[in-house]
Parts: C-alpha cells; structure tokens; sequence
C-alpha cells in the first residue's frame, strides 16, 4: 500500500469518526438539552435576551437548549405569557420553555444561570440600603444553585446596578462554584465604544480593545490605551485587518479627558442607554464567548476574582482584560504599558472595599473615594451618607483584603494618562 494512499485512508477514517462524534453530541443534546435559567424574568432584558439564546447564535445550531424562566408568585402570569411567545418562535433548538416560582425548586440541573437586574422590594432611601438589600437575594441564590444546580454551572451577572457587588455575594455564598461565576462587562464596554464611533464617524463595531477596569457599574475607568480602529476612512488605508490606534486619531485631548468622561459617568449614572437590549446583547455576547471562545487577537472586559493581578488586591471582583478559549476565560497578564496609577487604583478599590462591607453590615455607611488634593473639598451636590474620617480608615484597614469580593454603584471618572 502506497504512502498516498494511506494518507487518503486515514483522513477517510478521521472524517468518519468526526461525523460519528458530532452525531454523538447531537443525540447527547435530544436527550438532555443545555438547562437555562433566566433568573428575574420578568424584567424587559429577559424579552430581549430570549431571541438570541433561541436563535443558536450562542450556544450553537447543535445544542439543544431548555429555559426555565424564574420569578416570584406575582410576575407568574407575565411569565407563562413570555413562555407561550417563546414556544411560538419555533426555534428549531428549543426543546422546552417553561415556568418557575417555586423557590426550593429554583435551578434544578442548571447548566446555565442568568441573573438579571431584580428591583429592591420596598421603597430604598440610601445606598447603603441599596447595598444591604442585595444580600438576601445572593444568599438564597448562591445556596440554591450549589445545592441544585450542575456541577459545572456557568453563572452571569449582567445588568446596570450593583453588578460586582451581586457577582461577589454569590461567590461567598457558592464557593463551590466561585470559579465558575463572572459579571458581564461588555455592555459598558460599548457605551464606550459607540461614543468613539460618534466623535471619529465610525461604527462601533469598527472599534476593538477598550478595557474596562473595576466597578463596572459604578467606578471604574475606561482605558483606551489599547484600544483600535479598523476600516477607518481617512488618507491612510488598508485591509480589512489594517488598524490604527484610537488615541492617535482624537487630536482633542480636552475631548478624551473631560467630554468622554463626562458622558460615560452619565450613562452609568443614569442608566439611560443601558436598557432591556443592551443588557441581553452583552450578556449574550459574553455567554457565547464563554462556549466558543472570543476572537482572536481581541481583548475583552469581564469581571472576574482578582488572584493580584495587575497590582489588584485578591479577592475583589474586578473588570479587568481577557480572552475566552477551550471553555473558560484568561486574564491577559502579558499585555504591556496598561499600568494604572496608584491614584486610580486606590480609587477603585476603596469603593468596592466599602460596598462590601457595607452590604454585609461591617460598615455603617459608605463613603466615596478622595484624592487628598480633593479631601478637604466638599461636594455640596453628594447625597451620600459619610462616616467620621479615622473611623472608616480604622475599618478598611483592619479589612483582610482575602475575604473582599465587591460591589457596584459610585462615580466613572476615566482618564487616559494614569
């Protein structure tokens, strides 16, 4: 037998056993479906997000998924309204939709869980209210999906509020799987980019390797050292993997340094762009990444447990710069002058520091971050509750920086010159 023909015979035999593979995981996925949950959904970012978990542009054309859709008592009849509609779209990888409001029974053999934004019950007057009111929710969750979910549950945290700080309960409350439990950065990370595309003419998509760093819906900084234009149209041109540095061709510093800034703050106070379809397409977005691996070459935000890099404190929950591949996620450590000052640091970290230990009880009231340029300023326009100076000093140093896992919700200050 000659060597050729070998050759051809053994990739007859390759391709044989790939078909018999992929037919294998099809069948696998007739019998047991990818289990969704949709944790809050009756919030407009579970209508949204349905579509595109129904379309196979996520989990792929092969896999089969079911949703369960979980809420309380009274959102039931909205949610067997979604579920019907659901059911009609007819997407071809549904194999279930149905109904939960029975908390003992929430994310029974979960492979997937989403939690969405869940208004406070009551009327919340403080932040610190606002912080505490997470826990209880975190808690029950972070027991159940321990206790029913797959072992290999993949948890995301999207939305706009307190997204950190909700990411770091349920790891303190499921340590099992904390691993396994991220926050969805993406959606701030397009604000950002679509307010690049307006001042250069662009299209957001056109824009790559903006890094969020820390709170990611409260203070954080938005870093556009890294990040790229490609199909620019300007006297320079190239193809279509052609690309130029964003700060490069933003001649108005004055621009970058206080507009951008002011208009990312306001977005991520308001909440104004940040609505039911921005929160499904980044938690979507991060979701099919997790399966199949981000682009390449590409960076992506996401906020994960700090191990110290980049000079983070372990323990926090921190948006910082990775790449999705083989399943799971990697901070890129390697990437080179992205160091952030002392100053900005401390910034972010002092915040999270205090909405945590806020939200659990250890601190009476949070306090946010001043340069000491700043400190003998005071914000006539704050509403924020302060506490003596030595007195929270006292508290966040004595804070062992190994059992912090933090928060969200504080000013967006962002500079490029760190």
């Amino acid at each position: 037998m000659t060597t050729e023909l070998m050759k051809v015979i053994a990739q007859e035999n390759l391709g044989s056993h790939i078909e018999k593979e992929l037919e294998k995981e099809a069948l696998k996925s007739l019998i047991d479906p990818l289990q969704v949950w949709i944790t809050s959904a009756s919030a407009p970012a579970c209508y949204n997000l349905i579509p595109i978990l129904t379309s196979g542009e996520v989990f792929g054309m092969r896999t089969d998924i079911s949703i369960t859709l979980f809420d309380n008592k009274q959102a039931e009849e909205h949610l067997n309204i979604l579920a019907m509609e659901t059911w009609d779209l007819v997407s071809p990888i549904l194999r279930s939709v149905s109904v939960c409001t029975r908390v003992e029974e929430a994310f029974l053999h979960a492979h997937v869980v989403i939690i969405l934004d869940h208004p406070t019950d009551g009327e919340v007057y403080t932040l610190e209210d606002c912080l505490r009111s997470r826990v209880p929710m975190c808690r029950l969750y972070g027991y159940l999906i321990q206790k029913n979910a797959h072992d290999s549950v993949r948890v995301l945290v999207g939305g706009k509020t307190f997204v950190n700080l909700k990411a770091a309960l349920l790891m303190r409350y499921a340590p099992n799987i904390a691993h396994n439990i991220i926050a969805v950065a993406l959606g701030v990370e397009g604000e950002a980019k679509a307010a690049l595309a307006r001042k250069l003419k662009t299209t957001p998509s056109c824009i790559k390797d903006v890094i969020i760093w820390g709170n990611i819906s409260g203070n954080s900084y938005v870093d556009l050292r890294k990040a790229k234009i490609y199909r620019y149209e300007s006297a320079i041109w190239g193809p279509p993997h052609f690309s130029r540095p964003v700060l490069s061709l933003i001649f108005d510093s004055e621009w970058v340094n206080k507009d951008f800034v002011a208009t990312i703050k306001q977005l991520n106070t308001t909440g104004k762009q940040f609505g039911g379809i921005l929160a499904a397409h980044s938690i979507a977005t991060t979701l099919k990444y997790w399966y199949h691996g981000s682009p390449p070459e590409e960076i992506v935000s996401l906020g994960v447990l700090s191990e110290g890099q980049f000079g983070i404190p372990e323990g926090l929950v921190f948006s910082m710069p990775v790449k999705f591949e083989n399943g799971t996620w990697v901070v890129l450590t390697d990437l080179e002058d992205i160091e952030i000052s002392e100053e900005i640091m401390t910034r972010m970290t002092s915040d999270l520091i205090q909405e945590k230990l806020v939200a659990l009880g250890d601190l009476i009231h949070f306090q946010p971050y001043q340069s000491e340029n700043r400190s003998a300023e005071t914000d006539e326009k704050t509403t924020l509750p302060t506490t003596d100076d030595n007195q929270e000093n006292q508290r966040v140093s004595d804070v062992d920086f190994s059992d912090l896992i933090p928060q969200a919700n504080s000013e967006k200050p962002v500079s490029q010159d760190p």
